[in-house]
């Protein structure tokens, strides 16, 4: 689905939504309450300004009602092919968020990836996959990573482990330009970016990826991965902890300054592999 008709396909589930509310008299506030929201997020469902999960939508039927319709509309809507199930409503939100904060530990994180790199990825994990599909999914990271090129992009910040510097992804060229992608961002000051080096022994997000993200009219919200699953939490508790864990990586860090400096002595070790073959 073109990315025009799924935002009108999200403007017919909000004002559905809308329609049904107020058949079952209810206001905003009543509903949010019902199924576990804030008021303000029911308004955000039905100016499709946010996208509801699909556990919301699920509690939504049963309180309007709705024979499982705003179920099978948000499947239909979040089922994009490019995207495992997990992660495409993160791709929604990344949209909407004005400060997103990441904790790679082992990958480049994706709005980050240079094609080669998002290539060699997605080639490792689908190693039967035919050219075309493997484009599709490079061809979609990629421009997950447009938000950084818009005048409104949100605030982003990164910690890389320095693993991500070190694993050669796509080879010592491939590698080399990545790096220099990061390099030229942080630079540009697009991204401040930051590196928990290996003497940095262990840290307080040792079981996967983290990120954080936060809205200009809706509580922050947090994602996090691990190889096969990711869990996107809205939990005011839990997203305080995740935000604690976040705090705690930053501490251990480099600086900025010296982040950099170990980011552009890595890429500079790769362009020497290079031109050694």
């Amino acid at each position: 689905m073109a990315n025009g008709s799924r935002q009108a396909a999200w403007e017919f589930f909000g004002a559905e939504l809308k329609r049904r509310r107020e058949d079952a008299a209810l206001t905003q506030v009543e509903l949010g309450a019902r199924v576990f929201v804030s008021g303000g997020y029911i308004g955000q469902f039905e100016q499709a300004i946010r996208k509801p999960q699909l556990d919301v939508a699920q509690r939504i039927d049963v309180v309007l009602q709705t024979d499982g319709i705003f179920e099978r509309l948000c499947r239909k809507l979040i089922d994009d092919p490019r995207y495992a199930d997990y992660f495409a409503h993160v791709v929604e939100l990344e949209r909407l968020a004005t400060r997103i904060c990441e904790f790679a530990p082992t990958v480049v994180p994706g709005l980050l990836q240079t094609d080669a790199y998002a290539r060699a990825v997605t080639i490792a994990a689908n190693p039967f996959k035919t050219d075309a599909y493997v484009d599709e999914i490079v061809s979609a990271r990629l421009e997950r990573s447009r938000i950084l090129d818009d005048a409104a992009r949100p605030e982003y910040w990164v910690t890389l482990h320095e693993n991500v510097l070190r694993i050669p992804v796509g080879g010592p060229q491939a590698m080399a330009a990545q790096l220099e992608r990061i390099t030229r961002l942080t630079r540009e000051r697009t991204a401040v970016v930051t590196v928990l080096p290996y003497a940095a022994g262990a840290h307080a997000a040792m079981n996967g990826a983290l990120k954080l993200m936060e809205f200009e009219d809706a509580p922050p919200v947090a994602y996090t991965e691990t190889s096969f699953s990711g869990t996107l939490v809205d939990d005011p508790a839990v997203v305080k902890r995740a935000y604690r864990a976040y705090d705690l990586l930053r501490v251990a860090t480099l600086s900025p300054e010296a982040s950099l400096a170990l980011v552009e002595s890595a890429a500079e070790d790769f362009r020497r592999c290079v031109s050694t073959t």
